[in-house]
């Protein structure tokens, strides 16, 4: 047997698998049994209703899939009184997506939640735009970045604090150890990266506000690489995201030192994505010899950063 046990911060995990956010909801509970997976994380939820971005929100390309969506929803009022309840029937933890247009609206949610029965760990998605800064994303500087993780740390009070990071900066391990030293009890990395793609027939992109966020197979080996530097960075666990889609693929992530991975376009490709990732790398682990899933972490790591690490 293979001890797929896994600890991010003071929250323990029955295996390290997860979805990402906005690729997942409780209608897959239909399909397989959601309490198999580490933890569940939901689509970020905004403070107020939100419409969303304009048509249309998603295409694909050769390697993997656009998005524009907006996070569109109805915000952290109706999350509240009409998701939840459905969250909490199943026993897995519920790890809540936020995103926030400002600092105090991140720390007034981050009270909220942390106030709300069956929220395991917030994900602060600090990729969004910040008004306060010229719509400029949190993520893309290390001072805003810490800003905002330092205020929803004090509002949050003991509940776990995930920050989810954006591959789009010029470095994010500076990013990673700026909401490390703010108070995050983990970093996300990294959400999608700006793409674009234009449909030659009309001459326009093909997604309706332009720009979007890539993601899929082609995106693992910059994730990859991005989770490697951030892991070298800081001493807080890594959730390592972008381009997985097999036990190999989340065995070299958290080699690059991730402590979990989250799995995201490739459950569109198939629901049962998840179970895929997490039977295989139960087995690879089994194949391998290895005891306990967490020997993995960090494996590929130079070594005198492994041993400083411990």
């Amino acid at each position: 047997m293979v001890e797929l046990t896994t600890r991010i911060g003071s929250l323990t995990l029955a295996n390290p698998v997860m979805p990402a956010s906005g690729t997942f909801g409780p209608e897959l509970a239909q399909v397989f049994d959601l309490d198999r997976l580490g933890a569940l994380v939901t689509k970020s939820v905004t403070p107020e209703f939100r419409a969303g971005n304009p048509l249309p929100r998603l295409c694909e390309t050769e390697a993997g899939v656009l998005n524009s969506i907006g996070i569109p929803g109805k915000g952290l009022d109706h999350f509240i009184d009409h998701a939840m309840p459905e969250w909490r029937r199943f026993r897995t933890p519920l790890v809540v997506s936020l995103s926030a247009p400002t600092v105090a609206s991140f720390a007034d949610c981050a009270a909220r939640l942390a106030a709300t029965p069956g929220v395991a760990a917030i994900e602060a998605n600090i990729s969004c735009p910040n008004l306060e800064e010229d719509g400029r994303a949190f993520a893309m500087h290390p001072e805003p970045a810490a800003a905002a993780t330092e205020a929803m740390r004090r509002a949050a009070g003991a509940l776990p604090l995930w920050v989810k990071l954006s591959p789009n900066t010029g470095d994010i391990a500076a990013v990673a150890r700026a909401v490390e030293e703010a108070g995050a009890d983990a970093v996300v990395v990294a959400n999608t990266i700006l793409g674009l793609a234009i449909d030659i027939e009309t001459a326009r992109p093909k997604l309706g506000s332009g720009m979007g966020g890539f993601s899929g197979p082609a995106f693992k080996p910059i994730a990859l690489r991005l989770v490697w530097q951030c892991a070298q960075a800081v001493r807080i666990p890594v959730i390592g995201v972008g381009g997985i889609a097999t036990g190999e693929d989340a065995v070299e992530f958290l080699m690059a030192g991730a402590s979990a991975v989250q799995v995201g376009t490739a459950s569109f490709v198939s629901p049962t994505a998840m179970l895929t990732v997490l039977d295989d790398l139960e087995e690879f682990c089994a194949r391998k010899g290895i005891a306990r899933v967490t020997d993995l972490t960090g494996a590929a790591l130079p070594r005198p950063l492994r041993e400083a690490a411990e």
